[in-house]
């Protein structure tokens, strides 16, 4: 898994001239999935998957806005098209994600030895 992790990521740097698509990332979703139950920490999940349970709840959070007001929380969901649309640039939206993302990884890890 690292080795494939980090060959798609070389390949996959601007300009990305390999996209995962859905068999890749449900494969490695599914692993980090069964790693976490092995350990018994699924609930970490949910900080390790952090931009994607953002990304998940901002399309949420926008349906049920929508619902209640008949207005928009974010100009376009998931978040980070609501970010393009502010007029950042697709680097600032993919490099912003990465450090949010290596902040809850390294947070994740450092909770492991809390038992």
């Amino acid at each position: 898994m690292v080795g494939a992790g980090l060959g798609f990521l070389w390949f996959n740097s601007y300009p990305a001239d390999v996209f995962m698509g859905d068999t890749g990332s449900l494969a490695i979703g599914g692993g980090i999935g069964v790693v976490a139950i092995f350990i018994k920490k699924e609930l970490l999940l949910f900080l390790v998957g952090g931009i994607f349970v953002i990304e998940a709840l901002s399309v949420v959070l926008q349906i049920i806005w929508f619902k209640l007001t008949k207005k928009r929380l974010f100009l376009m969901s998931p978040v980070h098209h609501h970010f393009q649309l502010l007029g950042w640039s697709e680097n600032k939206i993919t490099i912003r994600f990465w450090i949010i993302a290596i902040v809850m990884a390294l947070f994740s890890l450092s909770t492991l030895k809390l038992q």
